[in-house]
C-alpha cells in the first residue's frame, strides 16, 4: 500500500526540522558562555562551600564538620565586630556619598553652572586614580607629624584635626572612599539626567514650575532606577571594604587590627593564619549578607508606590 503525504504535513515536518536546527545552533552559541560561567562563577562558589564544611587540625588532619564553622562565625567576637563596623560605615558613608554625587550631577545638568565640563572632569578624576595611590596619598596627608594635618595642627598650636585617632579612623576611611567614588556615581546620575526629554522641562516651566519643583517632580523620579543601581553598587562596595584599611594599616598598624573588616579578617585567616576553611565560611556569610541587603534595596526601589 502506498502512502502520500499532504503538502501541509510536509511543510510541518520541514518546519520542525528547521526549528530543531535553530535550537541546536542556539545551544551551540550558548555553550561556550555556560562553560566559562561554570568555571569562573559557579566552581569557586561550590569549592568555597565545600571548604567551609571542613576543618584542618594539627591532630587528625582535615575532617568534615558540617556547619560547625558557621556556628563558630556567628559567635566570633572579632567577626561580629568587623560586620558591625562595615554596617556603620554603610549607614553613614553611602548616603553622604550618594547625596553629594546627586547634588553635583544636578548642578552640572542645570546649565546654570559655568565651566560644567571642567567640574565634571574634576569630580570624576579621583576615580581614575589607582586605589593604592589614593589611599597612600590621603594617608600621608593624614600624618600628624609629616603631613598636611600635622602642618595645620602646628600652625594653630594644638591638635585641631586627628584623623588617625581611634574614634576617627572609620570616618577617615569614609572620607577616602567618598573622594574616590563620588565622581563615579555622579556620572551615573548625570547620564540618567541627560536621557530625560527636554520637553518635560519646557512644559513644566510654561506651567510656572520652579527649579526646585522640576527637580523633585521630574528629575528625581526619572532617575530613580539609577539611584537604586548606585545604592546597590555602594552597598556591595561597603561590604567589600578592604583596600583602604589594609593599606592604612601599614601606616598606623596599632589602630587597624587584622579583623577591622570581614574581608580583612578572611584574608588574614587564609594567608596568615592558614585557616582557609574558616576564611571560606566568612566569605560565604558576607556574600549572602550582601546579596540579601542588595536584593531588599532593589525590591524597595522598584516599587511603583515609592
Amino acid at each position: 500500500m502506498s502512502t502520500t503525504m499532504t503538502p501541509s504535513v510536509t511543510r510541518r515536518r520541514r518546519g520542525s526540522g528547521t526549528e530543531r536546527a535553530q535550537i541546536r545552533a542556539g545551544y551551540g552559541f550558548l555553550t561556550p558562555f555556560l562553560i566559562v560561567f561554570a568555571l569562573v562563577m559557579l566552581a569557586p562558589v561550590v569549592y568555597s562551600i565545600i571548604l567551609s564544611m571542613f576543618q584542618t587540625k594539627l591532630v587528625g588532619g582535615t575532617i568534615f564538620v558540617g556547619v560547625d564553622n558557621f556556628v563558630a562565625a556567628f559567635t566570633d567576637p572579632q567577626f561580629l565586630e568587623g560586620v558591625g563596623r562595615v554596617l556603620l560605615f554603610l549607614v553613614v558613608q553611602v548616603p553622604v556619598m550618594l547625596i553629594l554625587a546627586l547634588v553635583a550631577a544636578l548642578a552640572i545638568d542645570s546649565a546654570r553652572l559655568h565651566g560644567a565640563s571642567f567640574f565634571r572632569l574634576a569630580i570624576f578624576l579621583p576615580y581614575a586614580v589607582p586605589a593604592v595611590v589614593a589611599v597612600l596619598m590621603w594617608g600621608f596627608m593624614y600624618g600628624e607629624r609629616f603631613g598636611l594635618v600635622g602642618n595645620i595642627n602646628n600652625a594653630v598650636g594644638f591638635d585641631l584635626i586627628t584623623p588617625f585617632a581611634p574614634e576617627w579612623m572609620l570616618l577617615s576611611i569614609g572620607n577616602i572612599v567618598t573622594w574616590q567614588f563620588i565622581g563615579y556615581n555622579m556620572l551615573i546620575f548625570f547620564a540618567a539626567l541627560k536621557a530625560i526629554p527636554h520637553e518635560l522641562f519646557e512644559a513644566a516651566e510654561i506651567d510656572g514650575a520652579g527649579q526646585f519643583s522640576i527637580v523633585t517632580a521630574i528629575k528625581l523620579p526619572a532617575i530613580r532606577g539609577s539611584l537604586v543601581i548606585a545604592t546597590i553598587f555602594s552597598i556591595i562596595g561597603s561590604f567589600q571594604l578592604f583596600n583602604e584599611p589594609n593599606i592604612l594599616k601599614t601606616i598606623v598598624p596599632n589602630l587597624i587590627p587584622t579583623f577591622y573588616t570581614p574581608n580583612m579578617y578572611a584574608y588574614n585567616l587564609a594567608f596568615l593564619g592558614q585557616q582557609q576553611n574558616y576564611a571560606a565560611t566568612i566569605a560565604i556569610i558576607m556574600g549572602l549578607l550582601t546579596a540579601v541587603i542588595a536584593y531588599i534595596v532593589q525590591l524597595r526601589g522598584s516599587r511603583k508606590d515609592v
